[in-house]
């Protein structure tokens, strides 16, 4: 399976979300949605792309760029028509070689809820170890995922 991530630009975000914004969406990405004038990886994210295909077949982001510690937390999603065929781990993969391959980032983590599920194994196929489960400000208890440089 091979995927391209390809940076999603303010106005596809714009018109994506014309008619509103899941009640999920923080209203502080709203706002940086509202101002940026360019595409950021590190904040807008990327389309995830089918390299054969050319079909877009989910999304995949950061939660911003690297922290002071050089932490960064990925994120990523199929389409519903996509899940079950590779797509998911492909898109963590990229995202794992995007963060790495910038000198700031030190260590890559991610988010599950706290059940055993198919974004767990993804993470496990990708080299993510499970770490103390956190409490994050918008999702409440989650399992933690790591992976080092």
């Amino acid at each position: 399976m091979s995927v391209t991530l390809k940076p999603v630009t303010p106005e596809e975000l714009r018109a994506k979300y014309a008619d509103g914004f899941p009640p999920e969406v923080s209203p502080r990405w709203i706002e940086t949605l509202r101002l940026a004038r360019g595409p950021d990886p590190w904040v807008l994210g990327f389309r995830v792309v089918d390299t054969a295909s050319q079909a877009t077949v989910g999304s995949a982001a950061f939660k911003g760029e690297p922290d002071s510690a050089g932490i960064v937390e990925i994120a990523y999603g199929t389409d519903e028509s996509f899940r079950g065929r590779g797509y998911a781990t492909a898109a963590a993969r990229a995202l794992v070689a995007f963060a790495f391959a910038d000198p700031r980032v030190r260590l890559i983590c991610a988010h599950t809820m706290p059940s055993a599920n198919a974004s767990m194994r993804v993470l496990e196929k990708c080299g993510f170890a499970r770490v103390p489960d956190v409490i994050d400000p918008e999702d409440g208890l989650v399992w933690r995922f790591e992976r080092s440089r």
